[in-house]
């Protein structure tokens, strides 16, 4: 909200400086406290503020509609392109000098954002087309207006949902699969070669979503990635875990990893306009770290409980299969006036919606599994890890063999 208003390229670079100062101040974190309030609050802050709502907002204001989907796919893969090249020089870095420097190298690298934030400066009102019927209405709405419709709208708040989905599955993955790997017998490097496909993969999958968004529908490809991540995860599951399926799940899932963003974007962009694209899709963005809360939360939570990752598995297939149904219904369109009368709805309903479904499931398979997994397998929830018993699962709840 504050760049449509303001421009992007102002927030984009207090961003940077705010990121920069919470890798700094990690740095020097003796305390957990400290670590919550850096790693955290700070760098949560400045991610949010230089992250893919301020960027793709900017930037499907900037190009034309003929091109916009491609500028999108663009626009994300780049992001995968920094993954996979500064993921191994941060594992070096870390090596030879410590997390502490390398947190603090990092803080570096984020400020050049400073240098090509500029690019994307200019606010919303000063970048949104005109002279046509439906673009002037667009941008004579007030934001207000424009958070009404939103709200009245079946399908924005039916996106809210489905890209919850989207945040589950690409944080449970990225945060649990090293650990996943192990509890079935591979090892971390096996698991780490998967998680740079994932990033190299992504790269062709954004292109290519970007690609077919300008010619296809959004939704109806929002379908078929969503159900192709359902197909893949369920393979992973039931196929016998082996270093083959582990790298090509990575290859797979990488197709399909943020190629979602470009699409689902895009459909904000085609349901709303520029003039507010900004703000409406930091609230679908919102919904998908919400579910990325749940999926790094819940991952850890159901696996120490249950004593497998396999229940947080099948309900990351059920919820890819839920994603791919809604966005059947989803009319990528105009969204219509929001009614005279009525309350106000909010606009992220479906992730909230979602969140309270999770946790009353996680809660209800924690309950009922603890006692079980307990008395079979003898385990008990340490706060610390054990050399001689080993660790499995989540390492933020290691979960020791007695």
């Amino acid at each position: 909200a504050i760049a449509d208003r303001y421009g992007s390229g102002r927030v984009l670079a207090s961003g940077a400086v705010i990121y920069a100062v919470g890798m700094v101040l990690m740095s020097t974190a003796d305390s957990s406290g400290a670590l919550y309030l850096s790693a955290g609050f700070i760098v949560g802050a400045g991610t949010g503020a230089a992250s893919f709502a301020v960027v793709l907002a900017a930037l499907g204001r900037m190009a034309p509609p003929e091109k916009r989907s491609m500028a999108l796919g663009i626009a994300t893969a780049m992001g995968s392109v920094g993954q996979f090249i500064l993921v191994p020089i941060v594992q070096r870095l870390i090596d030879s000098s410590g997390w502490e420097t390398t947190a603090i190298a990092l803080g570096g690298v984020i400020l050049s954002v400073l240098i090509f934030a500029p690019g994307l400066r200019g606010r919303a009102a000063d970048q949104t087309p005109t002279g046509t019927a439906l673009a002037d209405a667009e941008q004579a709405r007030p934001l207000s207006q424009e958070l009404r419709r939103a709200a009245s709208s079946n399908s924005y708040r039916m996106l809210n949902l489905a890209f919850f989905v989207c945040g589950f599955h690409v944080t449970f993955i990225a945060t649990h699969l090293t650990s996943y790997a192990e509890d079935v017998g591979q090892t971390r490097e096996v698991a780490a070669t998967a998680l740079a496909l994932i990033g190299l993969f992504n790269i062709a999958g954004s292109l290519t979503a970007g690609a077919l968004g300008g010619r296809y529908s959004k939704s109806k490809l929002l379908t078929i990635i969503y159900g192709a991540r359902a197909a893949v995860l369920t393979g992973f599951v039931l196929i016998p875990a082996s270093t083959t399926t582990t790298v090509l799940f990575g290859a797979l899932i990488g197709l399909l990893w943020l190629s979602t963003v470009p699409l689902t974007s895009g459909i904000v962009v085609s349901q709303f306009g520029t003039a507010h694209s900004g703000t409406l899709f930091g609230i679908v963005f919102l919904s998908h770290q919400v579910g990325a809360f749940a999926g790094a939360w819940m991952g850890g939570t159901l696996a120490d409980r249950a004593g497998s990752y396999d229940p947080v598995w099948w309900i990351a297939v059920g919820l890819g299969v839920l994603a791919a149904l809604l966005h059947l219904m989803i009319d990528e369109g105009p969204q219509p006036e929001a009614p005279v009368t009525g309350g106000m709805i909010p606009a992220p309903l479906g992730g909230a919606a979602a969140v309270v479904v999770m946790v009353g499931v996680g809660a209800t398979m924690s309950l009922s599994s603890a006692t079980e997994a307990d008395a079979d397998v003898g385990i008990s929830v340490t706060a610390e890890s054990d050399s001689s018993g080993g660790t499995l699962f989540c390492p933020l709840h290691p979960v020791i063999l007695d």
